[in-house]
Protein backbone atom coordinates (compact mmCIF):
# COMPACT_ATOMS: atom_id res chain seq x y z
CA UNK A 1 0.00 0.00 0.00
CA UNK A 2 1.70 2.86 -1.71
CA UNK A 3 -0.14 5.65 0.52
CA UNK A 4 0.48 3.70 3.77
CA UNK A 5 2.78 5.49 6.73
CA UNK A 6 5.95 3.63 6.19
CA UNK A 7 6.69 4.00 9.68
CA UNK A 8 3.74 1.57 10.84
CA UNK A 9 4.32 -2.08 11.25
CA UNK A 10 1.12 -4.23 11.00
CA UNK A 11 0.13 -3.82 14.63
CA UNK A 12 0.17 -0.08 14.24
CA UNK A 13 -1.24 0.00 11.08
CA UNK A 14 -4.28 -1.98 12.36
CA UNK A 15 -4.73 0.46 15.02
CA UNK A 16 -4.55 3.22 12.91
CA UNK A 17 -7.08 1.52 10.60
CA UNK A 18 -9.74 0.84 12.85
CA UNK A 19 -9.23 4.82 14.54
CA UNK A 20 -9.99 5.83 11.21
CA UNK A 21 -12.43 3.73 10.23
CA UNK A 22 -14.17 5.44 13.62
CA UNK A 23 -13.05 8.61 12.74
CA UNK A 24 -14.27 8.86 9.25
CA UNK A 25 -17.79 6.90 9.96
CA UNK A 26 -18.00 10.00 12.24
CA UNK A 27 -17.68 12.41 9.34
CA UNK A 28 -19.88 10.50 7.14
CA UNK A 29 -22.74 10.27 9.54
CA UNK A 30 -22.31 14.12 10.39
CA UNK A 31 -23.26 14.76 6.74
CA UNK A 32 -26.34 12.43 7.19
CA UNK A 33 -27.12 14.03 9.94
CA UNK A 34 -27.00 17.56 8.75
CA UNK A 35 -29.13 16.85 5.66
CA UNK A 36 -31.91 15.03 8.00
CA UNK A 37 -32.33 16.84 10.78
CA UNK A 38 -31.09 20.09 10.12
CA UNK A 39 -32.19 21.21 6.56
CA UNK A 40 -29.12 21.08 4.37
CA UNK A 41 -28.86 19.61 1.40
CA UNK A 42 -27.22 16.14 1.22
CA UNK A 43 -23.56 16.86 -0.11
CA UNK A 44 -23.25 13.85 -1.86
CA UNK A 45 -19.57 14.73 -3.46
CA UNK A 46 -18.42 15.26 0.37
CA UNK A 47 -20.33 12.10 1.64
CA UNK A 48 -18.49 10.00 -1.48
CA UNK A 49 -15.52 11.19 -0.44
CA UNK A 50 -16.00 9.84 2.87
CA UNK A 51 -16.95 6.94 1.76
CA UNK A 52 -13.52 6.72 -0.26
CA UNK A 53 -11.66 7.23 3.03
CA UNK A 54 -13.74 4.59 5.09
CA UNK A 55 -12.89 2.43 2.28
CA UNK A 56 -9.07 3.12 2.70
CA UNK A 57 -9.14 2.55 6.43
CA UNK A 58 -10.67 -1.18 5.51
CA UNK A 59 -8.51 -1.86 3.35
CA UNK A 60 -5.31 -0.09 5.60
CA UNK A 61 -6.84 -3.22 8.41
CA UNK A 62 -7.02 -6.00 5.58
CA UNK A 63 -3.22 -5.39 5.16
CA UNK A 64 -2.17 -5.35 8.77
CA UNK A 65 -4.34 -8.77 8.94
CA UNK A 66 -2.44 -10.34 6.14
CA UNK A 67 -5.75 -10.69 4.27
CA UNK A 68 -7.42 -9.75 1.23
CA UNK A 69 -9.94 -7.22 0.93
CA UNK A 70 -12.17 -9.13 -1.63
CA UNK A 71 -11.83 -12.21 1.35
CA UNK A 72 -13.40 -9.80 3.68
CA UNK A 73 -16.04 -8.66 1.36
CA UNK A 74 -16.78 -12.38 0.02
CA UNK A 75 -16.70 -13.54 3.56
CA UNK A 76 -19.77 -11.04 4.52
CA UNK A 77 -21.76 -11.42 1.71
CA UNK A 78 -21.97 -15.25 2.68
CA UNK A 79 -23.05 -14.28 5.62
CA UNK A 80 -25.22 -12.60 4.87
CA UNK A 81 -26.60 -14.48 2.02
CA UNK A 82 -27.51 -17.28 4.65
CA UNK A 83 -28.67 -14.67 7.25
CA UNK A 84 -31.46 -13.48 4.24
CA UNK A 85 -31.52 -16.27 1.98
CA UNK A 86 -34.92 -15.05 0.05
CA UNK A 87 -33.83 -11.24 0.57
CA UNK A 88 -33.60 -8.82 3.50
CA UNK A 89 -36.82 -8.68 5.83
CA UNK A 90 -37.46 -7.32 8.79
CA UNK A 91 -39.13 -10.15 10.78
CA UNK A 92 -35.90 -12.11 9.93
CA UNK A 93 -33.70 -9.02 11.41
CA UNK A 94 -35.29 -8.78 14.23
CA UNK A 95 -35.65 -12.43 15.22
CA UNK A 96 -32.58 -13.83 14.00
CA UNK A 97 -30.00 -16.25 15.16
CA UNK A 98 -26.08 -15.70 15.77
Amino acid sequence: MASLNPNLNKNDALINSVMGLCGESGEAIDIVKKHIFQGHELDREHLIEELGDIAWYLAEAAFALDVDLDDILSKNIQKLKKRYPDGFSKEKSINREE
